[in-house]
């Protein structure tokens, strides 16, 4: 079985009264899917709900077969990460930052990156500062990009991606894409709620949500 995200019958209700109802999205394992619709439509709500941030009012989400109710959010966080618009970074320096995430007890196992690990991947998105400079001087677009190198360094199943290009100037957008697309290539599978112009160069599948429904568009 290669669907590693499933929604079924899905429905969320807000208190103004919005809603999004009977989603029904199968995500295959290697997917980069596109997540397009007007503003409030409820694309973001889509991405909460697949990490607990948000609960259905009705229906079932699984991953890898299980209803992610039945597994810790931590457990399905560290697999399902979501990257949020407005990059969340500490005080601290770059490297405080990227490390930030091996403090839990989730990620105890993991390797932890060596500093040259750590330049070699600052470079590769094209982030000229060092493991030293201070996380919180940097700007928007490469505060965005180090967010991503953070999740991408953790090795998750699926990454979340909440409209990581909308505060960023056109070259930093296209770094962005082009980091995200690489990273699908590696196998991770992607979801990326975006601007409708952008054309990724590798296959994708595309999603409209709305009045409270997801369609997929043929491409």
């Amino acid at each position: 079985n290669n669907i590693i995200l499933e929604f079924k019958d899905v429905a969320f209700k807000w208190q103004s009264g919005l809603e999004l109802k009977n989603i029904n999205l199968k995500v295959k394992k290697g997917d980069f899917i596109l997540i397009i619709g007007h503003s409030g439509s409820g694309k973001s709500t889509l991405m909460r709900l697949a990490v607990r941030l948000a609960e259905p009012s009705d229906g079932i989400i699984y991953y890898n077969g299980i209803s992610i109710t039945e597994m810790k959010p931590e457990t399905l966080r560290r697999k399902v990460t979501l990257i949020q618009q407005m990059p969340v970074l500490t005080s601290g320096s770059v490297r405080d930052n990227l490390l930030f995430p091996y403090s839990f007890e989730i990620n105890k196992n993991n390797t932890i990156p060596s500093d040259t690990e750590i330049h070699e991947n600052l470079k590769k998105i094209g982030l000229e500062v060092t493991p030293e400079s201070e996380a919180l001087s940097l700007s928007v677009g490469q505060k965005q990009r180090l967010c991503i190198l953070r999740a991408l360094l953790l090795k998750p199943a699926v990454i979340l991606m909440d409209e990581p290009t909308s505060a960023l100037d056109m070259a930093n957008r296209l770094l962005v894409e082009k980091i995200s697309e690489e990273a699908n290539k590696n196998g991770t599978t992607i979801l990326m709620v975006c601007h409708s112009d952008y054309k990724p160069s590798i296959p994708y599948r595309k999603i409209t949500v709305k009045n409270g429904f997801v369609t997929e568009e043929k491409i």
